[in-house]
């Protein structure tokens, strides 16, 4: 049985491995500033930022987070998937969609009219799943970093 929720304060040691793994697979290195950061605005209710664990027995084995934001193109704000990680010896059990699936509802429910989100190209086995459960955009990510 497969549990999704937003996290809660107590969560942090559950979350902190999945957020490492996370940053391993796409090869970052996130400080732990910013780490400490980002859980505390989780935690903050006054944050368009959000995260959901996926707990399987009592394990954490998924996480995702998600950003809520304006558009110049829609009344309605949009949704922005930043992460979405699944414990290796889990994936293809359908973990993934279900957190896809939790930030669709959360999305529906804040009012949210769209949830997009960026992979990067070599993330095949991600992308046979995104492919079946919405659009590619056909939009190419330019970015300045300074």
């Amino acid at each position: 049985m497969l549990d999704i929720r937003p996290i809660s304060t107590a969560d942090h040691a559950a979350w902190l491995p999945l957020w490492q793994g996370y940053q391993r697979f796409y090869q970052a290195d996130i400080p732990a500033e910013t780490t400490a950061l980002t859980w505390q605005r989780f935690l903050d209710e006054a944050e368009p930022m959000h995260a959901a664990l996926a707990w399987q027995d009592g394990t954490a084995v998924g996480l995702v987070h998600f950003i809520y934001h304006r558009s110049c193109w829609l009344k309605e704000h949009s949704c922005y998937l930043q992460d979405l990680f699944v414990a290796e010896h889990i994936r293809g059990g359908g973990v993934g969609r279900a957190l896809i699936e939790h930030v669709y509802a959360a999305a529906r429910a804040a009012g949210g009219s769209r949830v997009h989100w960026l992979t990067q190209e070599t993330n095949y086995r991600g992308r046979m799943l995104y492919d079946r459960i919405a659009e590619r955009s056909g939009f190419i990510q330019y970015k300045k970093e300074w």
